[in-house]
């Protein structure tokens, strides 16, 4: 069975235009495609069963765009999700109407500004923008505003904390939103807890709240911070959580985890943490709560740097072990918990109660 002689005809006329991208809207059993000049709508007549005539368009199209009729290539599904495909394999992916090719292209490290606004023509999609919002020259371009709007817009539609998050962290990089439109995504994470998680992700040094400073950062600002120009990373890390600025991400902490949703916003935020303080450490840990307690203690006793911080008041006892301790902080920390469990919401933080509460008290040892 092929083609009715006019579908094959308007096909083949459109694939000569060398279109841009091409769509499939199934339901309607239209075709679409874009050119330089405009979008071009083909009303596809069947001869047979809807699926089955499609399967033929599919087969006529990639014929034509990739010499081989058998539709989408199986072994391009297998690599999709995977980031592995050829940059110059791009443009040919956005014309087969399928969309899994255009998953495959937005996955792609090549992808460009331009093949972007493409393949958002080709599919609007909540992930395919999130996918494409990772690409530093799609951020950069005219789409990285595009796409930061659509998700903005899409937010009260994500359920999943997990998707909150990374919606939120990539919406906040640099050049997306203006800083009204951050404003109210932070009103609205009071609401939506998992938002907080996205701001110390993103803008760990400008949450956008005033806070009181450390009383030791009062006393000792000028000390810490010439201490850090000299290269004591121990005070970098002081003075940055001490000041107001770390006095603010300290308090969106404390919110975060306040009332943890699920697993998910536990360890993306341990995560955070840690990432906060890695000048500490020259690579992650994964260690329990009490291991990373006793490691914290050794540490201070014999650390240089720490000891140059300790001289300057004995009030530094406390914050340097509490810094030293969350640098380290991890899945490891809520193992004991998590690996027998599956509990969410109040369960979940009921079981936690034994780790989250003393890590809570170091925490505070950084709070003014």
């Amino acid at each position: 069975m092929d083609l009715s002689p006019e579908d094959a005809l308007r096909l083949n006329v459109l694939l000569a235009k060398k279109p841009l991208a091409i769509r499939i809207k199934e339901s309607a059993m239209e075709l679409h495609g874009l050119t330089e000049e405009g979008e071009i709508c083909i009303r596809i007549k069947p001869t047979c069963r809807d699926e089955q005539y499609i399967k033929k368009v599919k087969e006529l199209i990639s014929g034509h765009v990739l010499g081989s009729p058998g539709g989408y290539p199986v072994y391009l599904q297998r690599w999709t999700r995977m980031g592995q495909m050829k940059d110059d394999s791009l443009e040919q992916l956005l014309l087969l109407g399928e969309p899994e090719a255009v998953v495959a292209a937005v996955c792609a490290p090549g992808l460009t500004d331009e093949l972007a606004r493409r393949a958002w023509w080709a599919m609007e999609d909540a992930e395919n923008a999130r996918q494409m919002l990772r690409k530093r020259a799609v951020v950069e371009g005219r789409m990285g505003r595009v796409l930061a709007e659509y998700l903005v817009g899409f937010l009260p539609f994500e359920s999943e904390p997990e998707k909150q998050i990374e919606t939120i962290r990539l919406v906040l990089q640099p050049g997306l939103l203006d800083e009204q439109e951050r404003l109210d995504l932070w009103r609205r994470a009071a609401r939506k807890p998992p938002y907080y998680v996205g701001f110390i992700a993103t803008l760990p040094d400008a949450i956008p709240e005033i806070r009181a400073v450390h009383p030791l950062w009062e006393t000792h600002q000028a000390a810490l911070r010439e201490l850090a120009d000299a290269g004591n990373a121990v005070s970098g890390a002081l003075a940055r959580v001490l000041s107001p600025a770390g006095q603010a991400w300290l308090a969106t902490v404390f919110r975060i985890f306040r009332k943890p949703s699920n697993q998910d916003v536990v360890n993306i935020s341990l995560d955070l943490i840690a990432h906060y303080f890695s000048m500490l450490r020259e690579t992650p840990v994964d260690a329990t709560l009490e291991k990373l307690e006793a490691e914290a203690h050794d540490w201070l006793g014999a650390n240089v740097e720490a000891q140059a911080v300790l001289a300057l008041d004995g009030a530094f006892e406390a914050p340097l072990i509490a810094v030293h301790l969350l640098s380290g902080t991890g899945y490891g920390v809520v193992r004991p918990v998590f690996k027998g469990t599956t509990a969410i919401g109040s369960l979940m933080r009921k079981k936690l109660a034994p780790i989250m509460e003393p890590l809570h008290e170091y925490l505070k040892a950084l709070q003014g």
